[in-house]
């Protein structure tokens, strides 16, 4: 055995030098190819251009629309589904609304709205998620963004009911069937790849833009999570436990309900915590066909520079992030907290949730008949105030630090980001083409260079080609920088607890901010720029790669890092010969995530100045003689995370194998 493993780490060595070897030389043969092509057959489009695909885009965009209250498909089905979740909408939003002059008092006012709130955080929680819950609804409304914050929340909780009506019983389902697992998770795979922009388009084709397309896309882009998190937690049962029940004369029926749900339970709110978070994500940017909330002002806020207002409601996003995060993470380990309380847990808090029943009932009953209980009182104070000392803190930043700021950008772009862009957008299509290719079949296997080979056909199809470049410029330099963060912090992070406990809630609560927040801060240290895009996709991206860096070099056994410094070698070369490598597994998964964080980001930084494919699909929104070009610019960015997913993924089980 020991021989086995002797000869199978050489071996294993000698594939990963050859391989190393081999995308060396494609590199190499890549710029001496670049240096004698350069300039030919770039496939560049004008920004104003458009291909027959693109106008062929156009002309459905412009059928379906011509014909959507007569053609039989939308008349009975399309049309029949907007209705019924634009209903559901409605309902919701004018249930908390704020008074106006059509319905001078709600249904449930602000007091009302934060006593259930206050509640429900205290009947799945426990008192401290109930006084963040009403602490935190309140200040939304003192920002001045009630309105919109209610508008937000009633999309979210209308998108999650939808979601879970699918997500719990196909998870369910999976977690029972091997085949249906199967079939289920590469359709997962591809959806959780998809940027969240990319949902945008396709169903504004059918379902129009507005609160119904919102909350359609909302709801598929949030059901991936439960139903992958469901299915784990019904395969995670015991099987002797099953095998109990079974043996006590229980049908199928009887053991899922009886056994295999309630032990799963705590894992299954897992899931829907996570569907509300993606949800809030999607939610926000969504503002983009027209969902009402705090998106649309930070949309609104960012396309016309205005820094102050985009903080305000980018940090009301946030507060309203925390605020679900932590009432459903309290709902998933309420049971746990009751068991070790014993009986004295209920004894308490049974009557005192009855009692709580009570004031809430009144509260909403005052909410209902007082204007003063419906309308948030002088509404709008902190939110003119935050707003203020961030332009304030933005002017201050520009004039103080744009010498400092202007030289860390202008040396990315030029010492990087330029030269890597150069060499992707001005070699000729087919030897960008040809190196993708390799490169995948080199590092991920046949599989992956057959993918490769699609993705890059496809893209190719699209007629984005230099668009589609540029983003990839961008996304890999931006992946590069991820990585090198996620390396030094996740070393860190592995190598000691301390810093691990001090860092993982910060880095948990950056996990929470949907995409659109990062990029406040940074528009007001570096204008609208590429470059901005570029670091609010770094910072939103860095967490999940330094995680997963801090897990893989915890994972080395002491025994071995101990064996290598008795050896005598140093803190440095412990990391660099012994736990980097040994958790070469963990890097390669983490470079894939960042990789696909980073693309998620693309379209968001077209709000910015990024350019190329997250323009293109931003102006087919607003422009409608660019939806075609902005459908493909979609289809680009899904087919560049589907590339990159593939070779990543097929990398980190070669490197683990």
């Amino acid at each position: 055995m020991a021989v086995a493993l002797e000869k199978t780490a050489p071996l294993a060595g000698v594939r990963q030098v050859r391989r190393r070897t081999v995308v060396a030389a494609i590199l190499v043969a890549w710029l001496v190819l670049f240096v004698i092509f350069r300039g030919r057959q770039t496939l560049a489009l004008a920004a104003a251009d458009l291909t027959d695909l693109h106008r062929w885009f156009n002309d459905v965009n412009d059928s379906i629309g011509a014909n959507r209250n007569s053609n039989p498909l939308f008349l009975y089905f399309f049309n029949e589904i907007r209705l019924v979740i634009d209903t559901l909408v409605t309902f919701v939003q004018e249930l908390i609304s704020q008074p106006s002059a059509d319905r001078p008092v709600p249904q449930v006012g602000w007091l009302g709205v934060v006593g259930i709130a206050g509640y429900v955080s205290w009947a799945v929680g426990n008192w401290r998620v109930a006084l963040l819950a009403v602490a935190g609804f309140t200040f939304m409304g003192l920002q001045g963004l009630w309105q919109e914050s209610m508008d937000t929340l009633a999309l979210i909780l209308c998108a999650v009911f939808v979601a879970l009506l699918f997500a719990i019983p196909i998870g369910v389902w999976a977690g029972l069937s091997d085949r249906v697992n199967r079939i289920v998770t590469p359709f997962l795979d591809f959806m959780q790849t998809m940027p969240t922009f990319v949902y945008l388009a396709p169903l504004t084709l059918f379902f129009l833009i507005g609160g119904a397309s919102a909350t359609i896309a909302t709801a598929i882009y949030a059901a991936p999570p439960a139903i992958r998190i469901t299915a784990h937690a019904i395969r995670s049962v015991p099987g002797t436990t099953v095998e109990a029940a079974d043996s006590l004369g229980a049908t199928r029926r009887q053991a899922l309900l009886k056994v295999l749900l309630p032990m799963s339970k705590r894992t299954v709110v897992m899931g829907i915590n996570q569907s509300i978070m993606a949800a809030l994500a999607m939610v926000t940017i969504a503002a983009l066909i027209d969902a009402p909330g705090l998106g649309k002002t930070v949309v609104q806020a960012l396309q016309s520079l205005d820094v102050g207002t985009a903080f305000n409601a980018g940090l009301a996003i946030v507060v309203m992030a925390i605020v679900l995060d932590r009432v459903t993470t309290a709902a998933s380990t309420r049971e746990e907290a009751a068991r070790r309380s014993g009986g004295r847990f209920l004894s308490w808090r049974r009557p005192l949730l009855a009692a709580g029943g009570v004031v809430t009932v009144v509260l909403v009953y005052m909410s209902h008949t007082y204007v003063w209980a419906a309308e948030f009182p002088g509404e709008g104070g902190i939110g003119t105030s935050i707003a203020s000392a961030a332009d304030t803190a933005t002017t201050w930043a520009q004039d103080n630090l744009s010498g400092l700021t202007n030289a860390f950008r202008d040396g990315i772009t030029n010492g990087l980001l330029n030269p890597f862009q150069s060499l992707l957008t001005d070699s000729p299509w087919w030897l960008v083409a040809a190196v993708l290719i390799t490169l995948g079949a080199v590092l991920g296997g046949w599989r992956a260079g057959v993918t490769a080979a699609v993705c890059v056909g496809l893209l190719v199809g699209t007629g984005v080609w230099s668009d589609a470049m540029t983003t990839m410029a961008s996304t890999l330099v931006a992946t590069v920088l991820v990585m090198v963060l996620g390396v030094a912090m996740g070393v860190w992070m592995g190598r000691s607890l301390l810093v691990d406990r001090v860092l993982r809630p910060t880095l948990d609560a950056a996990q929470v901010m949907p995409p659109f927040v990062y990029l406040v801060p940074f528009l007001a240290l570096f204008g609208a720029t590429r470059f901005t895009a570029i670091v609010a996709a770094i910072v939103y991206a860095a967490p999940v790669a330094i995680k997963i860096i801090a897990d893989g070099v915890r994972a080395v056994p002491e025994t071995t890092v101990e064996a290598a410094t008795s050896a005598g070698c140093n803190t440095w070369q412990t990391i660099t010969k012994v736990q980097l490598p040994m958790a070469r597994s963990a890097l390669t998964l983490a470079t894939n995530q960042g990789l696909i964080y980073v693309l998620s980001m693309v379209v968001v930084g077209g709000l910015v100045g990024a350019g190329a494919l997250g323009y293109d699909v931003v102006a087919g929104f607003s422009q409608g003689q660019l939806y075609g070009k902005g459908l493909a610019a979609g289809l680009a960015i899904v087919l560049l995370g589907v590339m990159f997913d593939r070779i990543t993924q097929a990398a980190a089980r070669r490197t683990s194998a």
